[in-house]
């Protein structure tokens, strides 16, 4: 009996599916585009594509998705058919397969405006309780696929488990100021203190909730690497995170400056995963001191999975100006 990864082709349903087959665990990839790691090419779109995929399968993992790195180049139209009715499509024949298992790649950027603090304000500490406020068809659309899988498990009974994840691409920063200012590996490993998560870690979290989802019933997890901040330095991070940083790792200073790294000097939100950790029983590895022990040994701290898989990018075309053009 296998498992289900839909958006093979990409970032997550890659590096699923390379973990599954080391394991030599049957698991089956679908995915719009041909890759080594999709068996069925075909859209999540067409009711029967998906219900002639369901043959045998006991488990889904649902990582297909329009991103936001398309907000500017795809239609509203397009995230709703893909993001959602896609995911309607799923969920359907999952039920009508006696599919035991689902699990939902959903993204942080369904907290949406939440995320950034008012001027002068603190940063934000952010859980599951934090209320979703969309600030695009991304996140809009995630959030009601999200609730397509909730309905789904209270009148149809079918497990799911909705992962929130932060950043995980290795591409850089859509923000110009961000590229200019720091390195993708500086800026990545910045990110490891409050909001990104390595796909390694991601890959773990989400067969864990296959596993999981049928004692579960339904939950929504973020799952970002572990942050080393407690809610009490909110208010610092928003002014002066650099500090604060280097109270947590004194050597931390002279391990970035050997490199030519530097910190943030704000830092807006911090996500916390103590829920899945404490119910899914995730471990995540990847973290901010991970990063520095990478340093100190000299090695590249980024997962071998991670490198492996290197960068896609979300277009058939390269643009000039950034990883990918940014709705204005």
């Amino acid at each position: 009996m296998a498992i289900l990864i839909t958006g093979s082709a990409g970032h997550l349903g890659e590096a699923i599916l390379r973990t599954l087959r080391g394991r030599g665990l049957p698991a089956r990839g679908v995915d719009l585009k041909p890759s080594p790691f999709t068996d069925a090419v075909g859209s999540i779109t067409d009711p029967g594509f998906v219900r002639r995929q369901m043959d045998g399968v006991t488990a889904v993992i649902h990582t297909a998705t329009l991103h936001k790195p398309h907000v500017a180049t795809h239609a509203k139209r397009d995230f709703v058919d893909t993001n959602v009715s896609g995911t309607l499509n799923l969920l359907e024949a999952a039920v009508a397969a006696g599919v035991t298992s689902f699990v939902f790649t959903s993204t942080t950027s369904a907290f949406g405006s939440q995320l950034r603090p008012a001027a002068g304000q603190a940063a934000v500490w952010v859980t599951e309780d934090l209320p979703s406020v969309p600030k695009n068809i991304y996140g809009t659309t995630k959030l009601m696929a999200e609730n397509l899988c909730e309905l789904f498990y209270r009148e149809r009974g079918l497990p799911i488990v909705v992962l929130r994840t932060s950043r995980f691409f290795p591409e850089a920063d859509d923000d110009p100021a961000m590229r200019s200012a720091y390195t993708t590996e500086n800026a990545q490993a910045n990110e490891l203190l409050y909001r990104r998560l390595d796909i390694a870690d991601a890959v773990s979290a989400h067969l864990l909730a296959a596993e999981r989802a049928p004692k579960i019933g339904f939950a929504r997890y973020i799952v970002s690497a572990t942050s080393p901040f407690e809610q009490r330095q909110l208010a610092a991070l928003a002014h002066n995170a650099a500090d604060a940083v280097r109270e947590l790792y004194p050597d931390c200073a002279q391990l970035y400056a050997a490199r030519g790294w530097n910190l943030f000097p704000a830092i807006d939100r911090v996500y916390v995963n103590e829920r899945a950790r404490r119910e899914l029983g995730w471990r995540p590895e990847f973290d901010f001191a991970h990063v520095l022990r990478s340093l100190r040994q000299g090695r590249d701290f980024r997962s071998p999975l991670a490198r492996e898989i290197g960068s896609k990018g979300y277009h058939d075309a390269v643009f000039d100006d950034g990883p990918y053009p940014v709705a204005g």
